[in-house]
């Protein structure tokens, strides 16, 4: 594949000998073709070179030309028909307007430049504006024409897809609807205080585990991921008796439904769907089907809402490497280095137990934790917004905001507390647990004017207890007189913790523990 870069000082003439010459085989050319995520009312990402890319007949030059500048370039098609230009877009804003032409001419309008996140995971990312809490206020009110919105169709694939289902939309209250609720309320958080366009590229499905949104050759490297890949290879070889059997219970639904319906009972549940090669939730599936149509369009970083999936079939233990590996994955194939890569750790839900206990979901929220480790990704804490009842809390307003707040801070420079406390470290001084933390803001604080709650205390017998908790300055005093000498401390350590430790900003502290002891998800492949 051959591309040109934009070159202010070289002439079109030179670059288009080659196409002229091959005039004579106009007929047999193919249409000039672009991929979805390159059309009307898209946003292009400003401060970078950005790639434009689609198909034409091998070897057929593509000319594109743009409202911004009087010249134009051109570009061949490789062997195998695709060709890609990459060029610096103009200022910030809009609009513009973009030329392609080869056999046929297409024309790009509407065009924005600003700042574009792809925002992705299962079905919290999924869950629309219409589900969340003021749905028909923040509907009526979400009339920004410079926030353009695109939801990539759901799609499984064996392999990478070139291109997807999906089309640019002005945000409005027509298009607001549907769309993903985490990424629109984040995204308007940049729009206005960045006063730039902002491009949302959504990408979701819901029950899926992370392992489905990364390349299967990833996975296939990775020791520890390889009783993923053959329980996969189990299913599959299972499948078609799997397949025959949801097939006769489809048909005794059928018939259960006429029944229900006939004598005004509520229908049954329609049988769940085996697992098998192009499930959702299959290896590699998704990256294949909806992400890799997406790369290498330009962007500036990814937002991500996911977990519950892999914490609920105990493989948060796990998640540990596989998240990162996800992660460096994307980064590897759009090439475009270390962007930013914000993630919302799990929320509180579930009934609350009265004494400490092991969880899965907090030993998923530890794995994300730790994810910091990598560069440039931050984390949305959301323990204290959760639903003890709903998988799928309706308040994303402040998902989208605490999200914002990283990217604003980190990505953008801006001088602003953007994370609530993290666990730094501890000490144990005559029978009291003594920790520090990292992102205490304006001071560490007790939410709702309480007593300290969500700390537990162990000795080496590894039992914990409810600990009292005291705030003295930057630090906390954690002791029990159950506990005369205490070796570890947890806090907010259960699927739905009860803890209440803020910064003055609001912002809660993430759960976390001071131990390494073994989880109840360790041996969990």
């Amino acid at each position: 594949m051959s591309y040109k870069r934009p070159c202010l000082s070289t002439p079109i003439v030179s670059i288009l000998s080659l196409g002229l010459a091959l005039v004579c085989a106009a007929d047999a050319w193919a249409d000039v073709k672009l991929p979805a995520v390159i059309s009307d009312n898209m946003v292009l990402q400003q401060g970078m070179e950005v790639p434009i890319w689609g198909w034409a007949e091998p070897g057929e030059q593509v000319m594109v030309s743009v409202s911004w500048h009087s010249m134009a370039w051109g570009v061949s098609a490789d062997k195998d028909g695709k060709w890609m230009f990459k060029m610096n877009p103009p200022k910030v804003g809009g609009p513009y307007e973009m030329t392609i032409s080869g056999k046929n001419s297409i024309k790009i309008r509407n065009i924005l430049v600003g700042e574009v996140w792809v925002c992705s995971g299962q079905s919290n990312m999924a869950m629309p504006v219409s589900r969340s809490t003021n749905a028909e206020q923040e509907i009526a009110a979400a009339d920004y024409p410079n926030i353009r919105l695109l939801t990539v169709e759901r799609k499984t694939a064996e392999q990478p897809q070139a291109d997807c289902v999906g089309n640019w939309s002005l945000c409005s209250l027509q298009t607001i609807p549907d769309f993903s609720a985490v990424a629109y309320y984040f995204g308007r958080e940049l729009h206005k205080e960045l006063d730039v366009p902002v491009g949302l590229i959504h990408t979701s499905w819901g029950g899926t585990p992370a392992e489905a949104w990364t390349r299967r050759e990833m996975l296939e490297v990775e020791p520890d991921f390889a009783l993923i890949l053959e329980r996969f290879a189990d299913v599959v070889a299972k499948y078609p008796e799997a397949k025959k059997e949801y097939e006769q219970k489809v048909k005794k639904w059928e018939d259960a439904v006429k029944k229900a319906r006939a004598e005004g009972k509520k229908p049954p549940r329609r049988p769940r769907e085996p697992v098998g090669p192009v499930h959702h939730q299959s290896p590699g599936i998704l990256y294949n089907g909806m992400i890799a149509p997406l790369i290498p369009y330009g962007i500036q970083g990814a937002i991500w809402y996911q977990g519950e999936a892999n914490a609920n079939s105990g493989r948060s233990y796990q998640y540990r490497k596989l998240f990162p590996a996800m992660i460096e994955n994307w980064r590897n194939d759009w090439g475009q280095g270390d962007f930013p890569f914000l993630f919302v750790q799990l929320a509180n839900f579930r009934d609350i137990v009265p004494e400490p206990a092991e969880s899965a979901w907090a030993e998923l929220r530890e794995a994300q934790l730790m994810t910091l480790s990598l560069p440039k990704t931050g984390m949305a804490v959301i323990i204290d917004i959760g639903d003890a009842d709903n998988i799928h809390p309706k308040n994303k307003q402040d998902v989208g905001k605490r999200l914002a707040l990283w990217a604003l801070a980190k990505t953008y420079g801006r001088k602003l507390v953007y994370s609530g406390p993290l666990y730094k470290s501890m000490k144990v001084e005559g029978g009291k647990i003594i920790v520090h933390f990292e992102h205490i803001g304006g001071g560490l604080v007790v939410g709702g004017g309480e007593p300290l709650k969500g700390f537990a205390i162990a000795g080496a017998d590894r039992k914990f207890v409810w600990a009292d908790a005291k705030i003295n300055g930057i630090i906390i005093v954690i002791d029990s007189d159950k506990v005369a000498e205490p070796v570890a401390v947890r806090y907010g350590w259960a699927d739905n913790p009860v803890c209440n430790l803020y910064n003055k900003q609001g912002l809660p502290a993430s759960p976390f523990r001071t131990d390494d002891w073994p989880g109840i998800t360790v041996d969990e492949k």
